[in-house]
């Protein structure tokens, strides 16, 4: 055998050495670039052989332990459980089958039973909750190929617009760690706009998807009532019955990701399934031009805030821009729209009732109830009733709900999508005083700002809740301040499609989601 010259050893050793760096350079470069890509890039990377499963668990894996100690939006984790898939995705993969989300790694509210992991709504009376199966809605996600990271950080019991508990402590939000990422879907907004996951299943009651949707600046849906099942989810365990207005729903970086969970989300309840199988009716238009869209300005007998002046502006200029045909409420005849303080204290009946045990009053709470005049029909009455509302008050409650749908039904025929601000201020600065019916939040008007107490934020979150509308949540940009701010898209009952659909239009047009500059490092798995 000729011998090679100890030089050119080391010329092959040194060019071996450079490929290798090269390579693992372009493989580093393409996790990157796959870090704020949607669920639907990662997906089809992982079908075009461009990465592996496993390389992009670890890559996410890393960037998680890398922010999450001082985010805390992933509490729950099961590190193991996603290598286990990720590796059986990857061989599945390379056997040439191919699924939705194979090998896409998503997180899921904490609400939501997966099979070994806890469930405890954040409540330390359950912290030790530990679902022996996965939640339908799940079910459903597992079944199309994701690989499961863990669980989003919740409010005690999914029930405030913080998410903090005393059994997984406090979520900051990516834009700035000194305000709320929101609730209740709080640690699955900020695991989004963090660069963690591309999908997030989160639920909705009250804009529990939307508000922090709106808050970090990520896409969210909250589906027409009852069409995605919710068994398998709260604490403790074993409820069947889904509860009155709440949904579950997905969250994501862009808003055809949202279309693509929805269809994975539906048609999942297995009675239901033996007879009968949910179709949603197809957008009814892609391109912004050709939407009748109904802009709402301010809530009635409010001011509008300069957050809310700003979303109507911006979306109304960009609009007309595209020449979609824009209508403002003022410009209505009267009777068109539904009264809109009768649906908001219907709201606060029907939402304040549908618990089995709902929290107690504070001593300022019951004042205010032994105060309240019999003929008090606002929304703070309706609110502070509600608990000891008798069944036949809930029915008589229940048939204006009906009632109020069929109303926006009338008003969709004129209409493809109302467009609405999602609450009246970005995300706020954390305040946990308790009990939260006595807290204020600051929010800017023209005239400075002001404290709104906590339940007046609601009044756009709660709007498609009562009617059970589809609502899809969408970024603008960012505000004078340089936090996100959103947009939600309202539409007929079961015309999911078609708000999403509005809200990807808009996206195409004018962008969507920003990744928050604190989170756009490079972060290396090895």
């Amino acid at each position: 055998m000729t011998a090679i010259p100890e030089t050119a050893t080391e010329t092959a050793t040194d060019a071996a050495t450079d490929t290798g760096t090269a390579i693992a350079a372009d493989a580093s470069a393409l996790l990157d670039t796959l870090t704020f890509a949607s669920a639907r890039e990662q997906a089809r990377a992982l079908a075009n052989g461009r990465v592996s499963a496993v390389d992009l668990l670890e890559h996410l894996l890393a960037r998680i332990n890398h922010f999450d100690g001082a985010l805390n939006a992933l509490p729950v984790r099961d590190v193991e459980g996603a290598r286990r898939a990720a590796r059986e995705a990857d061989a599945a993969l390379a056997r040439g089958q191919r699924k939705p989300l194979l090998g896409v790694p998503i997180t899921v509210k904490e609400s939501f039973d997966v099979a070994g992991l806890v469930t405890s709504g954040g409540d330390p009376r359950h912290a030790q909750n530990r679902a022996t199966s996965d939640a339908l809605a799940v079910v459903a996600l597992r079944e199309a190929g994701a690989v499961i990271v863990g669980k989003s950080n919740v409010p005690l019991a999914n029930a405030d617009l913080e998410s903090y508990n005393d059994v997984y402590g406090v979520t900051r939000n990516p834009w700035d760690p000194a305000r709320s990422p929101g609730g209740s879907s709080g640690g699955s907004a900020a695991a989004l706009a963090a660069g963690y996951v591309a999908l997030e299943l989160g639920s909705d009651i009250g804009g529990s998807i939307r508000i922090p949707a709106h808050f970090t600046g990520v896409f969210g849906h909250k589906p027409s009532y009852g069409i995605v099942p919710m068994r398998g989810t709260g604490a403790p365990g074993g409820r069947i019955a889904d509860r009155d207005l709440s949904v579950a729903g997905p969250l994501a970086r862009s808003a055809l990701d949202l279309e693509l969970a929805l269809d994975l989300l539906v048609n999942r309840e297995p009675l239901a399934a033996k007879g009968w199988r949910l179709t949603l009716p197809p957008a009814r238009h892609t391109a912004l031009r050709e939407f009748r869209v109904l802009v709402l300005d301010a809530w009635p007998s409010t001011e509008a805030s300069l957050s809310e002046r700003w979303v109507v502006e911006r979306v109304v200029e960009r609009l007309r821009a595209q020449g979609t045909r824009v209508t403002r409420a003022a410009d209505l005849p009267a009777g068109v729209l539904p009264d809109l303080n009768v649906s908001h204290a219907l709201f606060r009946t029907l939402s304040g009732s549908s618990l089995a045990e709902p929290p107690p009053l504070s001593a300022q709470s019951l004042k205010q109830l032994e105060a309240l005049h019999p003929d008090d029909r606002s929304a703070r009455a309706a609110q502070l009733r509600a608990p000891g509302l008798s069944h036949r008050e809930w029915l008589k409650a229940n048939e204006q709900r009906y009632v109020l749908r069929h109303a926006w039904e009338k008003l969709f025929a004129g209409f493809d999508v109302v467009v609405t601000p999602v609450a009246p201020t970005p995300a706020f600065e954390h305040g946990h005083q308790v009990p939260k019916d006595e807290r204020s939040y600051p929010v800017a008007y023209a005239d400075g700002v002001r404290d709104v107490p906590f339940f007046d934020l609601f009044y756009w979150a709660g709007l498609p809740v009562l009617p059970g509308l589809p609502a899809t949540s969408f970024p603008l940009g960012l505000g004078d301040d340089g936090l996100p701010v959103s947009a939600q898209a309202v539409g007929a009952y079961l015309e999911d499609r078609t708000t999403i659909a509005f809200a990807h239009a808009f996206e195409t047009a004018y962008g969507g989601f920003v990744a928050p500059p604190a989170f756009t490092a490079s972060v290396s798995a090895r």
